[in-house]
This record gives C-alpha cells, structure tokens and sequence, in this order.
C-alpha cells in the first residue's frame, strides 16, 4: 500500500510539473508573440491623438511621431512630421498621404486635390476628415478619413460620391519624403514572370527617372490611355509588371527607419516612384482605375507604417495584417 502510494504521489508531482512547464512555454509563445506584434505596430495609443490647432488644421502626437494634418486648413496630409526619438523630420515637401492628381478618362481635375476648397474635421481622438464637395466641373464628393491605428500606424479611407458616373476614375495618392529616404522599393515579380517570388525591386536610375509598377495589363492600359500627357507637369513613366503586391518603401539607411505605403490589390492598380535619390523622395499610390457609376460611393483603404530595422524581413506580415484588417489599438482620453 506505502508504495501505491508513493508512486501516485510521484505520478501527480510529474504531471504537477509537465503542467508548469507547459504553462510557462504558453505564456512564453504569448509573450514573444505580443512582442512581435509590437514590432509590426500594434503597440497601444493613450489618449487623443489628433488635437485642433489655431490654423484650422490638426496637430497630432502618438508618442513616436509627432506633425500635421491638413495644415491651415488645406488638404496636404501629414506634414511637419518628426520622429521622436531622433528628432528627424520625415517628410518632404507636399506631405504624406496626401491626394494629388485626380483623373477621369481624357480629363484631369485641376494640379491637385491639395488645391480644391475642402472641410477639415475631427471624428475622435484619433480621427480626422477632410471632405471636398462636387462642384459643377467637378461632379463627385471625396472623403479622406485619417486614423490612428498605433503609435507608427495610420490608416486612411478615401471615399468617391460621383453624381455622374466616371469614367476610368483615379486618385493618385502621393507622399514625400525628406531627403533621407533615398531608397526606394516596390514589391514585384522579378522579371515580370507572374509565377516568379515577389522581391522588393529598387528602383534605380537605370530602369528610368520615373517608374511605374503595373498590377496587370489592364492597369497598363489606364497607365497609357493619355492621362499622363495632361498638364500641369505631364509624366513619362518607365512601366514595368508585375506589381506582386501593392506594397511600396521609401527607406533612410542613416535613420534605420522604413515608411510602408499599403493598398489593396482590387483598388491599388499600380505604384509610381521616381528614381532612387531623385530630389522628390516620393512613392504614389493609384488607386480605382475604374469606372464608377453615379450614385454608387466607393471606399478604397491605404496604410502608412513607419518601421525601424530590416524592412525586407516585415512588408509580407504587414500586407497580411492589412488585409485581414486590424483592429484598432487606442485607449479613449481620461
């Protein structure tokens, strides 16, 4: 009976420590795991974010970035941007994320729409609009929504109301960068093979000052349908396929720091950068290319994540997280 007893008594000191153990290597796998997403930008925002400012625009603060949007009241994106930690300004001279030239089929709406009277308005503490109304030789309402997703995530809606239908219909969203930012990447096939492993593909004086990364032969066709011959500031663009993803990266070695432009693959038909080096330090997003008929909005997403290290190692889980949608990570103001 003594020796029943002392191997049951064994037995459960055995599963007693199997149960510790494997305890420990879960809260290990939560843990690590939590800091992996951390990394990618899940880190959690405290308090408001977007604070009104004298001029009409906005002033945010995430605790890594601090800047601008839509300053003075004019829809230039984020501007005056300033990395924390190193006090390095990160962008360049029309901002980021911000809405420039706007097409439909043989006609282009102005230079911009940064210069189209628009509204600017705050939706919470981490939510800004800006809101250009139709006008008569402009027959669509468009929305920009800006939120803060994490302290180096920010997220943009941009919403089309047509009051006649439009043809082809692109907005071409743009961001500068400061100079630091010489590299610029593109996620593509390389070669063009379709069934080749997506790369980032620097875009390098060689392939062209201004280059094109076309999702389809069809995103070519709205590439060359005359659009980019409308004034002011026609562009000659260097096409190449096979966009594998919309992903695009303008990287600051000296900084260690990487911005990742996301779209969706239905709505994001090509990515434009010029050169490496080239004195804009810019990455454009098209987004629809498309026609869309009167009466019927359409909302496309983007995202902008700013990341420290090895930028190669992250663009895949980053593209993943975006197009499972990620939930958002901030904590209402006391």
């Amino acid at each position: 009976m003594k020796t029943f007893v002392r191997n049951q008594t064994r037995r459960r000191a055995r599963e007693t420590c199997c149960e510790l153990f494997c305890g420990v290597m879960i809260a290990c796998a939560v843990f690590w795991a939590g800091c992996a997403r951390a990394q990618a930008g899940d880190a959690v925002l405290a308090g408001r974010v977007f604070r009104a400012a004298a001029d009409g625009g906005f002033e945010f603060d995430t605790g890594v970035l601090r800047g601008r949007l839509a300053k003075g009241a004019k829809p230039l994106g984020l501007t005056d941007v300033v990395h924390v930690q190193s006090g390095s300004r990160l962008d360049g001279s029309n901002g980021l994320l911000s809405h420039y030239r706007v097409f439909t089929k043989g006609k282009r709406y102005g230079g911009g729409a940064w210069d189209w009277p628009c509204k600017v308005q705050q939706l919470s503490d981490t939510v800004v609009e800006i809101v250009w109304p139709a006008e008569p030789e402009r027959p669509f309402e468009m929305r920009a929504r800006y939120e803060w997703l994490s302290p180096t995530r920010i997220e943009l809606r941009t919403t089309v109301v047509p009051s006649a239908r439009l043809e082809v219909f692109e907005a071409f969203l743009a961001s500068y960068c400061s100079p630091a930012f010489t590299n610029s990447m593109v996620l593509a096939k390389e070669g063009g093979d379709a069934g080749a492993v997506p790369v980032l593909k620097h875009a390098l004086k060689a392939g062209g000052d201004w280059q094109m990364f076309a999702r389809d032969e069809l995103a070519r066709e709205v590439i060359m349908d005359g659009r980019w011959k409308l004034p002011p500031n026609p562009v000659d663009w260097a096409i190449y396929p096979v966009l594998a993803k919309p992903v695009g990266v303008r990287r600051a070695e000296s900084l260690g720091l990487s911005m990742v432009l996301i779209g969706t693959p239905v709505d994001c038909f090509a990515i434009a950068t010029p050169h490496e080096s080239e004195g804009h330090y810019s990455m454009y997003l098209s987004l629809w290319g498309r026609d869309i008929e009167a009466g019927r909005s359409a909302t496309t997403r983007t995202r902008l994540e700013l990341v420290s290290g090895d930028v190669s190692a992250v663009v895949g889980p980053l593209f993943d997280d975006f197009m499972r949608g990620a939930p958002r990570r901030w904590r209402p103001a006391d």
